[in-house]
C-alpha cells in the first residue's frame, strides 16, 4: 500500500485507494499517483496547483481537476503535500518512469510530449 492509499482512507468521501481513484477518472494507476505527488508538491508552490501539476506529469488539467476533486478539493492537498515534504525521495521516485534513479530524463519526456515535440 502507498503513502497514498493511507491518506486517501483518512479523508471523508474520497476513493479509499489509488486504483478506485484511477479508476473513477480513467488513467492508470501509477499515473495516479504520480498525478497525486504533482498535485501535493504543486499545492506548495506559486502559482495554480493544477496547471503546475500538469506541465510535471503531462495529464491535461481537466483530468487532474477530477483527481482533486474526487479527494476532496485543494484542502485535502495539505496532507499530501505534508506527506511529500516529509520524504522528498517519494516525489522524485513517483516521477522516475523509466527507473533509472534519475527523474529529469522522464520530466523532460513529459514535457517534449505536452509540447508535441518527440
Amino acid at each position: 500500500m502507498s503513502i497514498f492509499d493511507g491518506i486517501l482512507k483518512q479523508i471523508a468521501g474520497s476513493p479509499d485507494d489509488v486504483t478506485n481513484l484511477a479508476a473513477k477518472v480513467g488513467i492508470d494507476p501509477a499515473m495516479a499517483e504520480k498525478a497525486i505527488a504533482a498535485l501535493g508538491h504543486s499545492h506548495q508552490m506559486e502559482g495554480d496547483t493544477v496547471e503546475l501539476a500538469s506541465a510535471k506529469t503531462g495529464l491535461d488539467t481537466g483530468t487532474l481537476s477530477q483527481i482533486v476533486e474526487q479527494i476532496g478539493g485543494e484542502g485535502s492537498l495539505m496532507e499530501f503535500a505534508n506527506a511529500i515534504k516529509s520524504d522528498p525521495s517519494s516525489f522524485a521516485k513517483l516521477l522516475d518512469r523509466d527507473g533509472d534513479g534519475n527523474p529529469i530524463n522522464d520530466v523532460m519526456g513529459m514535457a517534449k510530449g505536452l509540447f508535441g515535440k518527440s
